[in-house]
């Protein structure tokens, strides 16, 4: 059996556990094996396939932790409007309870609308900053 042909059965291993497992990590050593792969077609020696694996692996590894790391983590659910359609919307505040709560309707539904920390409650328009549970956490607009 040929090396470049080892080097591609890793490759394909290495792709085929990255699917059971999820990390993306093993992906770019997939890739660096191939890369071994492709220097062994090229007539390269054994230490220069390792070499080549090893380098491009450790280069694709070391850019997906930087590239990890200067990324934004994702937002909670309750404040994502990616998947809470209520977040960004606007709803009309009419009058404020004194426990800081008010009640408004909204999508056809009565909602209990909480101010965030920081704003005074005044009527009017509000946009929905959060949802959380059966209440709407709003900012005024």
């Amino acid at each position: 059996m040929e090396q470049s042909t080892l080097w591609w059965l890793m490759a394909g291993g290495a792709v085929a556990v990255e699917l059971f497992t999820g990390t993306f990590y093993l992906l770019m050593l997939a890739v660096g094996l191939a890369a071994g792969a492709l220097a062994a077609h090229a007539g390269g020696s054994v230490a220069a396939q390792l070499l080549v694996a090893a380098a491009v692996g450790l280069a694709g590894v070391a850019g997906c932790y930087v590239f990890r790391k200067k990324s934004p983590g994702a937002q909670p659910a309750s404040s994502n409007r990616d998947v809470n359609m209520d977040v960004g919307e606007s709803v009309n505040v009419d009058i404020w309870n004194s426990d800081g709560t008010a009640q408004v309707r909204y999508r056809g539904a009565q909602w209990t609308v909480v101010l965030r920390p920081g704003n005074a409650p005044s009527s009017g328009m509000h946009r929905v900053a959060e949802v959380i549970g059966n209440r709407l956490l709003v900012d005024k607009l």
